[in-house]
Protein backbone atom coordinates (compact mmCIF):
# COMPACT_ATOMS: atom_id res chain seq x y z
CA UNK A 1 0.00 0.00 0.00
CA UNK A 2 1.69 3.34 -1.20
CA UNK A 3 2.38 5.72 1.42
CA UNK A 4 2.95 9.61 0.77
CA UNK A 5 3.72 12.40 3.22
CA UNK A 6 2.55 16.15 3.28
CA UNK A 7 4.93 17.91 2.90
CA UNK A 8 5.38 22.39 2.86
CA UNK A 9 8.11 23.65 0.29
CA UNK A 10 9.72 25.72 3.61
CA UNK A 11 9.80 22.71 5.53
CA UNK A 12 12.60 21.45 2.45
CA UNK A 13 14.04 25.01 1.44
CA UNK A 14 17.11 25.42 3.21
CA UNK A 15 17.74 21.80 5.02
CA UNK A 16 20.40 20.14 2.64
CA UNK A 17 19.19 17.00 4.34
CA UNK A 18 15.44 16.95 4.21
CA UNK A 19 14.59 15.13 1.31
CA UNK A 20 16.21 12.40 2.30
CA UNK A 21 14.59 12.62 5.39
CA UNK A 22 11.37 12.31 4.38
CA UNK A 23 12.70 9.40 1.95
CA UNK A 24 13.95 7.21 5.05
CA UNK A 25 10.36 7.29 6.60
CA UNK A 26 9.75 4.69 3.89
CA UNK A 27 7.14 6.34 1.99
CA UNK A 28 6.92 6.55 -1.96
CA UNK A 29 5.86 9.82 -2.26
CA UNK A 30 5.24 13.26 -1.31
CA UNK A 31 2.00 15.50 -1.31
CA UNK A 32 3.89 19.10 -1.25
CA UNK A 33 1.83 22.57 -1.35
CA UNK A 34 1.83 24.36 -4.28
CA UNK A 35 -1.25 26.64 -2.89
CA UNK A 36 -1.90 26.92 0.43
CA UNK A 37 -4.05 28.74 3.16
CA UNK A 38 -2.68 31.07 6.22
CA UNK A 39 -0.79 29.25 8.41
CA UNK A 40 1.68 29.39 11.20
CA UNK A 41 3.85 26.37 11.44
CA UNK A 42 6.45 24.73 13.52
CA UNK A 43 10.07 23.68 12.02
CA UNK A 44 11.37 20.88 14.79
CA UNK A 45 14.35 19.89 12.25
CA UNK A 46 15.05 22.93 9.74
CA UNK A 47 18.77 24.28 10.17
CA UNK A 48 17.75 28.16 9.46
CA UNK A 49 14.18 28.49 11.51
CA UNK A 50 11.95 27.05 14.02
CA UNK A 51 8.60 28.72 13.15
CA UNK A 52 7.23 29.45 9.61
CA UNK A 53 4.28 31.79 9.62
CA UNK A 54 2.15 32.47 6.09
CA UNK A 55 0.45 35.45 6.39
CA UNK A 56 -1.98 35.21 3.64
CA UNK A 57 -3.21 32.23 1.46
CA UNK A 58 -0.82 32.06 -1.63
CA UNK A 59 0.94 30.53 -4.62
CA UNK A 60 4.37 28.81 -3.58
CA UNK A 61 5.30 29.75 -7.62
CA UNK A 62 5.11 32.93 -9.71
CA UNK A 63 1.68 33.27 -10.95
CA UNK A 64 1.37 32.87 -14.56
CA UNK A 65 0.77 35.42 -17.52
CA UNK A 66 -3.46 33.86 -17.42
CA UNK A 67 -3.90 35.82 -14.08
CA UNK A 68 -2.56 39.41 -15.66
CA UNK A 69 -6.26 40.81 -16.81
CA UNK A 70 -8.00 38.89 -14.12
CA UNK A 71 -9.91 41.00 -10.84
CA UNK A 72 -9.36 37.84 -8.50
CA UNK A 73 -5.52 36.26 -8.51
CA UNK A 74 -3.60 34.80 -6.59
CA UNK A 75 -0.93 36.51 -4.52
CA UNK A 76 3.00 35.05 -4.83
CA UNK A 77 3.66 34.05 -1.14
CA UNK A 78 6.12 36.74 0.84
CA UNK A 79 9.73 35.56 2.75
CA UNK A 80 7.90 32.34 4.40
CA UNK A 81 8.32 30.86 0.52
CA UNK A 82 9.91 33.46 -1.90
CA UNK A 83 10.16 32.76 -5.78
CA UNK A 84 9.87 29.26 -6.98
CA UNK A 85 9.50 27.46 -3.38
CA UNK A 86 7.47 24.97 -4.61
CA UNK A 87 9.83 23.99 -7.67
CA UNK A 88 13.00 23.78 -5.58
CA UNK A 89 11.51 21.69 -3.44
CA UNK A 90 9.90 19.82 -5.43
CA UNK A 91 13.55 19.19 -7.26
CA UNK A 92 15.54 18.24 -3.87
CA UNK A 93 12.28 16.09 -3.04
CA UNK A 94 12.40 13.83 -6.55
CA UNK A 95 16.60 14.06 -6.25
CA UNK A 96 15.94 11.58 -2.95
CA UNK A 97 13.20 9.64 -5.11
CA UNK A 98 10.39 10.41 -3.99
CA UNK A 99 7.24 10.90 -6.87
CA UNK A 100 5.74 14.29 -6.29
CA UNK A 101 2.20 15.18 -6.00
CA UNK A 102 0.96 19.03 -5.75
CA UNK A 103 -1.21 19.81 -3.13
CA UNK A 104 -3.44 22.61 -4.10
CA UNK A 105 -5.92 24.65 -1.61
CA UNK A 106 -8.70 26.10 -3.52
CA UNK A 107 -12.02 27.62 -1.50
CA UNK A 108 -10.23 28.42 1.20
CA UNK A 109 -8.70 31.73 1.03
CA UNK A 110 -9.42 34.74 4.08
CA UNK A 111 -6.85 37.29 1.92
CA UNK A 112 -9.46 36.98 -1.21
CA UNK A 113 -12.33 37.67 1.29
CA UNK A 114 -10.16 40.47 2.83
CA UNK A 115 -10.03 42.41 -0.60
CA UNK A 116 -13.10 41.58 -2.49
CA UNK A 117 -15.45 41.18 0.46
CA UNK A 118 -19.02 40.17 -2.02
CA UNK A 119 -17.10 37.20 -3.17
CA UNK A 120 -17.76 35.55 0.75
CA UNK A 121 -20.02 33.44 1.93
CA UNK A 122 -22.86 35.01 4.18
CA UNK A 123 -24.95 33.55 6.49
CA UNK A 124 -28.45 34.02 7.29
CA UNK A 125 -27.83 36.61 9.67
CA UNK A 126 -25.80 38.72 6.78
CA UNK A 127 -22.31 37.84 8.56
CA UNK A 128 -19.31 37.52 5.99
CA UNK A 129 -17.44 34.83 6.15
CA UNK A 130 -13.89 35.79 4.40
CA UNK A 131 -11.95 32.70 4.86
CA UNK A 132 -14.66 30.75 2.46
CA UNK A 133 -15.23 31.77 -1.02
CA UNK A 134 -18.47 31.17 -2.39
CA UNK A 135 -18.58 28.63 -4.86
CA UNK A 136 -21.97 29.30 -6.36
CA UNK A 137 -20.53 32.84 -7.68
CA UNK A 138 -19.01 32.79 -11.35
CA UNK A 139 -16.39 35.04 -10.74
CA UNK A 140 -15.11 33.06 -7.55
CA UNK A 141 -15.83 29.72 -9.74
CA UNK A 142 -13.46 30.79 -12.66
CA UNK A 143 -10.76 31.71 -9.79
CA UNK A 144 -10.93 28.21 -8.56
CA UNK A 145 -10.58 26.54 -11.91
CA UNK A 146 -7.94 28.65 -13.15
CA UNK A 147 -5.76 27.96 -9.65
CA UNK A 148 -6.81 24.34 -9.80
CA UNK A 149 -4.92 23.83 -13.34
CA UNK A 150 -2.06 26.34 -12.74
CA UNK A 151 -1.40 24.93 -9.38
CA UNK A 152 -2.01 21.56 -9.76
CA UNK A 153 -0.35 20.84 -12.92
CA UNK A 154 3.39 22.15 -12.12
CA UNK A 155 6.17 21.25 -13.41
CA UNK A 156 7.66 17.42 -12.91
CA UNK A 157 3.88 16.44 -10.82
CA UNK A 158 2.90 13.07 -11.21
CA UNK A 159 -0.30 13.88 -9.82
CA UNK A 160 -2.32 15.93 -7.44
CA UNK A 161 -4.92 16.70 -4.60
CA UNK A 162 -7.11 19.21 -4.55
CA UNK A 163 -8.31 20.18 -0.73
CA UNK A 164 -11.55 22.53 -0.28
CA UNK A 165 -12.92 21.74 -3.16
CA UNK A 166 -16.54 22.36 -2.19
CA UNK A 167 -18.35 24.84 0.11
CA UNK A 168 -16.85 25.66 2.94
CA UNK A 169 -18.60 27.11 5.93
CA UNK A 170 -18.90 27.82 9.66
CA UNK A 171 -15.89 26.02 10.47
CA UNK A 172 -12.70 27.13 10.28
CA UNK A 173 -9.24 26.99 12.10
CA UNK A 174 -8.93 30.70 12.67
CA UNK A 175 -6.36 32.16 14.85
CA UNK A 176 -7.37 32.92 18.24
CA UNK A 177 -10.90 31.12 17.60
CA UNK A 178 -13.54 31.53 20.17
CA UNK A 179 -17.36 30.28 18.42
CA UNK A 180 -17.01 27.21 20.61
CA UNK A 181 -19.01 28.89 23.78
CA UNK A 182 -22.59 26.81 21.68
CA UNK A 183 -22.52 23.37 20.44
CA UNK A 184 -23.57 23.86 17.21
CA UNK A 185 -23.97 19.92 16.09
CA UNK A 186 -24.19 19.17 12.38
CA UNK A 187 -27.20 20.77 12.06
CA UNK A 188 -26.39 24.25 13.18
CA UNK A 189 -23.26 23.77 11.29
CA UNK A 190 -25.14 23.36 8.29
CA UNK A 191 -27.57 26.20 8.49
CA UNK A 192 -25.07 28.42 9.67
CA UNK A 193 -22.56 27.54 6.94
CA UNK A 194 -25.61 28.27 4.41
CA UNK A 195 -25.24 30.96 2.36
CA UNK A 196 -27.28 33.92 1.45
CA UNK A 197 -24.83 36.20 -1.43
CA UNK A 198 -26.79 37.52 -4.46
CA UNK A 199 -25.96 34.07 -6.24
CA UNK A 200 -26.93 32.05 -3.89
CA UNK A 201 -30.27 33.74 -2.90
CA UNK A 202 -31.29 33.46 -6.71
CA UNK A 203 -29.67 29.83 -6.87
CA UNK A 204 -32.21 29.21 -4.14
CA UNK A 205 -35.11 30.57 -6.51
CA UNK A 206 -34.11 28.35 -8.55
CA UNK A 207 -35.14 25.22 -6.26
CA UNK A 208 -38.72 26.76 -5.25
CA UNK A 209 -37.21 28.67 -2.45
CA UNK A 210 -37.78 32.44 -1.46
CA UNK A 211 -34.73 33.49 0.11
CA UNK A 212 -35.82 36.19 2.12
CA UNK A 213 -38.22 33.93 3.47
CA UNK A 214 -35.22 30.89 3.74
CA UNK A 215 -33.41 33.55 5.74
CA UNK A 216 -36.07 33.45 8.19
CA UNK A 217 -36.62 30.37 8.45
CA UNK A 218 -33.07 29.52 9.05
CA UNK A 219 -32.96 32.03 11.87
CA UNK A 220 -35.81 30.71 13.30
CA UNK A 221 -34.14 27.20 13.24
CA UNK A 222 -31.18 27.97 14.96
CA UNK A 223 -33.38 29.89 18.06
CA UNK A 224 -32.81 26.00 19.83
CA UNK A 225 -29.59 25.50 18.70
CA UNK A 226 -28.63 28.90 20.55
CA UNK A 227 -30.43 27.80 24.13
CA UNK A 228 -28.95 24.52 23.49
CA UNK A 229 -31.61 22.03 23.26
CA UNK A 230 -31.15 18.97 22.28
CA UNK A 231 -31.04 18.05 18.23
CA UNK A 232 -31.21 14.83 16.59
CA UNK A 233 -27.87 13.74 14.64
CA UNK A 234 -27.18 14.50 11.17
CA UNK A 235 -29.39 15.21 8.36
CA UNK A 236 -32.34 14.57 10.39
CA UNK A 237 -31.41 17.21 12.57
CA UNK A 238 -31.43 19.64 10.02
CA UNK A 239 -35.15 18.25 9.03
CA UNK A 240 -35.96 18.81 12.23
CA UNK A 241 -35.24 22.33 12.83
CA UNK A 242 -35.76 23.63 9.39
CA UNK A 243 -38.49 21.76 7.39
CA UNK A 244 -38.26 18.13 5.32
CA UNK A 245 -38.84 20.14 2.10
CA UNK A 246 -36.83 22.95 2.60
CA UNK A 247 -34.31 21.02 4.12
CA UNK A 248 -34.02 19.03 0.46
CA UNK A 249 -34.15 21.86 -1.23
CA UNK A 250 -30.70 23.99 0.14
CA UNK A 251 -29.22 20.50 -0.06
CA UNK A 252 -30.25 20.24 -3.58
CA UNK A 253 -28.91 23.34 -4.72
CA UNK A 254 -25.82 23.67 -2.88
CA UNK A 255 -25.11 19.62 -4.03
CA UNK A 256 -25.09 20.87 -7.90
CA UNK A 257 -23.21 23.97 -7.26
CA UNK A 258 -20.41 21.69 -5.67
CA UNK A 259 -20.66 18.94 -7.83
CA UNK A 260 -20.70 20.81 -10.93
CA UNK A 261 -17.66 22.90 -9.56
CA UNK A 262 -15.92 19.57 -9.05
CA UNK A 263 -16.24 17.93 -12.61
CA UNK A 264 -15.09 21.10 -14.27
CA UNK A 265 -12.24 21.54 -11.77
CA UNK A 266 -10.96 17.83 -12.53
CA UNK A 267 -11.56 18.48 -16.71
CA UNK A 268 -9.22 22.35 -16.10
CA UNK A 269 -6.80 19.77 -14.52
CA UNK A 270 -6.60 17.15 -16.81
CA UNK A 271 -6.67 19.66 -19.95
CA UNK A 272 -3.49 21.25 -18.40
CA UNK A 273 -1.62 18.49 -17.11
CA UNK A 274 0.30 15.91 -19.24
CA UNK A 275 -1.28 12.01 -19.65
CA UNK A 276 -1.30 10.32 -16.69
CA UNK A 277 -1.50 12.73 -14.04
CA UNK A 278 -3.75 11.54 -11.35
CA UNK A 279 -6.24 13.93 -10.24
CA UNK A 280 -7.48 13.19 -6.58
CA UNK A 281 -10.21 15.45 -3.66
CA UNK A 282 -9.71 15.79 -0.75
CA UNK A 283 -13.63 14.40 0.68
CA UNK A 284 -15.94 13.88 2.62
CA UNK A 285 -18.59 11.21 1.62
CA UNK A 286 -21.40 13.11 3.51
CA UNK A 287 -22.24 15.27 0.44
CA UNK A 288 -23.81 18.18 2.60
CA UNK A 289 -20.86 18.42 4.72
CA UNK A 290 -18.10 21.29 4.49
CA UNK A 291 -14.68 22.06 4.53
CA UNK A 292 -11.14 20.93 3.73
CA UNK A 293 -12.33 17.96 3.10
CA UNK A 294 -15.29 18.76 0.34
CA UNK A 295 -18.50 16.79 0.67
CA UNK A 296 -19.50 14.60 -2.17
CA UNK A 297 -20.99 12.00 -3.40
CA UNK A 298 -18.75 9.04 -3.55
CA UNK A 299 -20.23 7.19 -6.79
CA UNK A 300 -20.30 10.69 -8.79
CA UNK A 301 -16.55 11.85 -7.52
CA UNK A 302 -15.02 8.29 -8.60
CA UNK A 303 -16.44 8.59 -11.77
CA UNK A 304 -14.78 12.19 -12.04
CA UNK A 305 -11.84 11.87 -10.42
CA UNK A 306 -9.53 9.03 -10.04
CA UNK A 307 -9.99 8.97 -6.37
CA UNK A 308 -9.87 10.63 -2.60
CA UNK A 309 -7.81 11.16 0.19
CA UNK A 310 -10.82 10.56 2.97
CA UNK A 311 -9.89 11.73 6.72
CA UNK A 312 -9.34 9.18 8.60
CA UNK A 313 -7.51 9.92 11.83
CA UNK A 314 -10.61 9.43 14.07
CA UNK A 315 -11.29 6.66 12.38
CA UNK A 316 -11.90 4.52 9.05
CA UNK A 317 -15.60 4.24 8.69
CA UNK A 318 -15.59 6.78 6.12
CA UNK A 319 -13.59 4.80 3.40
CA UNK A 320 -16.65 2.40 3.57
CA UNK A 321 -19.10 4.83 0.98
CA UNK A 322 -16.20 4.58 -1.02
CA UNK A 323 -14.95 1.46 -1.27
CA UNK A 324 -18.86 0.70 -1.42
CA UNK A 325 -18.48 1.73 -5.05
CA UNK A 326 -16.92 -1.37 -6.75
CA UNK A 327 -14.30 0.88 -8.56
CA UNK A 328 -11.10 -1.47 -8.32
CA UNK A 329 -9.15 1.52 -10.34
CA UNK A 330 -10.03 4.28 -7.90
CA UNK A 331 -7.46 5.58 -5.58
CA UNK A 332 -8.75 5.33 -2.17
CA UNK A 333 -6.43 7.11 0.02
CA UNK A 334 -6.54 6.55 4.25
CA UNK A 335 -5.33 10.57 5.55
CA UNK A 336 -3.63 9.66 9.28
CA UNK A 337 -2.49 11.78 11.33
CA UNK A 338 0.91 11.54 12.71
CA UNK A 339 1.55 14.30 14.61
CA UNK A 340 0.49 13.56 17.85
CA UNK A 341 0.49 17.10 19.32
CA UNK A 342 -2.11 18.00 16.81
CA UNK A 343 -4.21 14.61 17.75
CA UNK A 344 -2.33 12.02 15.49
CA UNK A 345 -1.51 8.28 16.60
CA UNK A 346 2.01 7.53 15.18
CA UNK A 347 2.10 4.33 18.23
CA UNK A 348 -0.94 3.34 16.44
CA UNK A 349 -0.27 3.48 12.79
CA UNK A 350 0.45 -0.08 12.27
CA UNK A 351 -3.20 -1.27 13.28
CA UNK A 352 -4.42 2.03 11.98
CA UNK A 353 -3.26 1.36 8.40
CA UNK A 354 -4.27 -2.58 8.97
CA UNK A 355 -7.95 -0.87 9.80
CA UNK A 356 -7.94 1.51 6.33
CA UNK A 357 -6.64 -1.64 4.53
CA UNK A 358 -9.67 -3.70 5.70
CA UNK A 359 -12.07 -1.28 5.15
CA UNK A 360 -11.09 -0.78 1.63
CA UNK A 361 -7.80 2.27 1.72
CA UNK A 362 -5.12 0.96 -1.16
CA UNK A 363 -2.70 3.97 -0.56
CA UNK A 364 -2.27 6.03 3.08
CA UNK A 365 -1.45 9.66 2.99
CA UNK A 366 0.11 10.85 6.49
CA UNK A 367 0.24 14.31 7.78
CA UNK A 368 2.54 15.86 8.26
CA UNK A 369 6.79 15.09 7.61
CA UNK A 370 7.44 18.46 8.11
CA UNK A 371 5.19 19.42 11.65
CA UNK A 372 6.18 16.11 13.15
CA UNK A 373 8.51 15.44 16.49
CA UNK A 374 11.02 13.51 15.73
CA UNK A 375 9.14 10.53 18.19
CA UNK A 376 6.21 10.77 15.89
CA UNK A 377 8.35 10.45 12.74
CA UNK A 378 10.70 7.52 14.48
CA UNK A 379 7.01 5.54 14.88
CA UNK A 380 6.00 6.01 11.33
CA UNK A 381 9.80 4.99 9.98
CA UNK A 382 8.63 1.37 11.80
CA UNK A 383 5.42 1.41 11.20
CA UNK A 384 6.38 1.58 7.12
CA UNK A 385 8.89 -1.00 7.64
CA UNK A 386 6.71 -3.78 8.78
CA UNK A 387 3.91 -2.69 6.10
Amino acid sequence: MKASAFVYPWDVNGDPGAADRIAALGVEQVTLAAAYHSTRALTPRHPRHRIVTAEYAAVLYPPGAVWAERALRPHPAGDWAPGDAYGEAAAALADAGLAVHSWVVLAHNSRLGAEHPDTSVVNAYGDRYPWAPCIAQPATRAYVLALAAEAAARPGARGTELESLGWYGLAHLHAHDKTGGVDLGEAGQYLMSLCFCPACREGYGRYGLDPDELAAAVRTALEPVWREEPCEPGWAGVEKLLGESTAAATRAYREETARTLQEEAVAAVRAAAPEGFQVLLHADPVSYHCGANAGVDPGHILAVADGVVVPCTAGADLLVPFAAQGRDTAVLAANLTVVTGMGGRPGTLTADLARARELGATEIRLYHAGLASDGDLAAVREALSSR
